[in-house]
């Protein structure tokens, strides 16, 4: 049995995907097996993957998207962990020894996740937000909290034990973009999650990316954060957290609720997640400067 199962999922991006590949070849950690699966390209990935002779390849009959692509690997998979690569990103070579280290030094600590930098369709650092976010970081330990506001781990940067993940069902296979979100959120209500800081992924930015396809994004983010907000009223039922930090991260959660609703065109909903996040906290002056331009959907999204 191998201890790392690399999930290489694979989806038109031919161009980038030597590269991909390449840089798990390189790794100086070597008990591992590389697992590529293919959801439906048609850019010659599949005719690529065939002439590699050190995969196990799996070809999806019909497209599956990234999540059910993922559970199908997962499924395979004979590795104690597994670490994900999209196809487009790309791993430094001490990667995954920093990442099964911390694993065999923390044994409470069910995923870890490493430090990175944004590059772009040639391999050039960029530098700045260029997906509007800055490359997420956490202390090692209860990571919780922090998932309420924002996903804080970008897949190609995760490694996991499979058993966490098989036990938690696998990911959620209704979402476009965020259901890593999700399970990183699952695994985080029972488990700690670690952090290597050093930059280790990169993270390749160019225009086919999924987080650009905005309208599914909100779609998505609509059903994390509805499913974030059961989770936290479940919390507060089981005495998780104390009733100030409930009511902080129930004040953020439905303000965010209310953005992606009104971006999703329900504004009588949107209105009511408004109120409700200036229930749990009156301060919130932005919340209801939002409330108040959910009168003008045209006047919000410009704002917004």
């Amino acid at each position: 049995m191998v201890r790392v199962s690399v999930l290489l999922t694979c989806f038109q991006h031919l161009a980038y995907l030597p590269a991909a590949l390449d840089s798990v070849r390189v790794q100086t950690y070597r008990d591992i097996e590389i697992i590529a699966i293919d959801d439906g390209s048609t850019d010659g990935t599949r005719d690529y993957l065939r002439r590699q002779p050190d995969l196990v390849t799996i070809f999806n009959p019909q497209n599956l998207g990234t999540y059910g692509s993922l559970n199908v690997a997962l499924e395979a998979a004979q590795g104690e962990f597994v670490a994900i690569l999209n196809d487009d990103d790309v791993w430094k070579p001490e990667k995954l020894a920093h990442q099964v280290r911390m694993m065999d030094e923390q044994p409470e600590v069910a995923l870890v996740h490493t430090g990175g930098q944004f590059i772009d369709g040639k391999g050039h650092r960029r530098e700045g937000n260029p997906l509007g976010f800055a490359w997420p970081t956490f202390r090692t330990g209860d990571a919780l909290e922090l998932l309420v506001y924002e996903n804080k781990i970008i897949a190609s940067a995760a490694l996991a034990r499979t058993a966490v993940l098989r036990e938690l069902g696998g990911f959620n296979e209704l979402y476009f973009g965020s259901g890593d979100w999700e399970m990183w959120f699952r695994v985080a209500e029972r488990h700690a999650l670690g952090f290597v800081p050093d930059e280790l992924t990169q993270y390749r930015v160019h225009g086919a990316n999924a987080s650009h396809k905005l309208e599914r994004i909100w779609r998505d983010d609509e059903r994390l954060r509805e499913f974030i907000q059961a989770r936290l009223d479940h919390w507060r039922e089981e005495g998780r957290f104390d009733e100030p930090t409930y009511h902080r991260l129930s004040a953020f959660n439905r303000a965010a609720l209310g953005t992606v609703k009104m971006l999703n065109g329900k504004v009588a909903e949107s209105r009511a997640e408004y109120r409700a996040s200036l229930f749990h906290d009156p301060k919130r002056w932005k919340t209801y400067a939002r409330w108040v331009l959910t009168g003008s959907p045209a006047l919000f999204r410009r704002w917004i």
